[in-house]
């Protein structure tokens, strides 16, 4: 799919990976519609990509906004042709804590409902509009890209939340590629590696270089453009589709 001109949301393109995603998108020529919370640099960052690129208040997990996004994007870009799932959050609790006390359900809840249920409430409201669009030369109407992580396969010591929530967009990655393929719509995730995310760089530099001496190669955390580069290359690339790809250095998490 020609990325010139399309219409693109990414979810979570306030920080982290979904902003070097709408950086690079528009830099390609997309018009990109920015989702995040309030309180992210969204608005700011649309403000410096300039052009077409607009930013939508939005919680991925609530319908009317995501809504709201979808039908604003359609309204401002003429259509959407791509989608970026980058919202999400991390959890860390054990299963049972040291006093014996269980999981917080709540923190499980949310987590899922995030990082899962955000995630699927934005490509059934993007691939839906998608739908109606025109077919290019090779039949694609829409290319939709989700976030993962390596934490879905070696989920680590409290990571039971996260590692299910990120768990299940892999595993609704080829069902919903099957799903939409009479539209002509493909859908692949990417599962990051330790990435320089806001997560990771409030931590110590030396915890930093820590955990990226634990990469095989390069012994480094990944940089955010890394993951961008790759939704460019799956989006451009019509043969990827329904698949998971690793990206992470060729790392494979211990138990802690």
């Amino acid at each position: 799919m020609d990325i010139h001109g399309a219409g693109a949301i990414i979810t979570g393109g306030g920080s982290g990976l979904g902003e070097a995603t709408a950086r690079a998108l528009a830099k390609r020529g997309a018009r990109v519609a920015i989702a995040d919370l309030a309180r992210s640099r969204g608005a700011e960052i649309a403000a410096e990509i300039g052009g077409d690129a607009i930013f939508v208040e939005t919680d991925v997990t609530d319908e009317p906004q995501m809504t709201a996004v979808v039908d604003g994007a359609v309204q401002a870009f003429g259509g959407v042709h791509i989608l970026v799932n980058c919202a999400g959050i991390g959890s860390a609790s054990r299963t049972v804590g040291k006093n014996n006390e269980p999981f917080d359900l709540g923190l499980f809840t949310k987590t899922v409902q995030v990082n899962l249920i955000g995630t699927f409430n934005a490509i059934r409201l993007a691939a839906s509009r998608m739908a109606d669009n025109e077919p290019n030369a090779g039949g694609e109407r829409g290319a939709i890209v989700n976030t993962a992580s390596v934490a879905a396969f070696e989920g680590q010591i409290g990571q039971a939340a996260y590692s299910a929530s990120k768990g299940g967009v892999v595993g609704m990655t080829l069902p919903i590629a099957r799903d939409l393929a009479r539209h002509g719509i493909r859908c692949c995730t990417i599962a990051p590696g330790l990435f320089e995310t806001p997560m990771l760089m409030g931590l110590p530099d030396e915890a930093r270089k820590a955990l990226g001496a634990t990469v095989p190669f390069p012994p480094r955390l990944g940089n955010p453009t890394e993951y961008a580069q790759l939704a460019c290359q799956i989006v451009e690339n019509p043969m990827l589709n329904g698949e998971t790809i690793r990206l992470d250095g060729a790392i494979r998490m211990p138990p802690r």
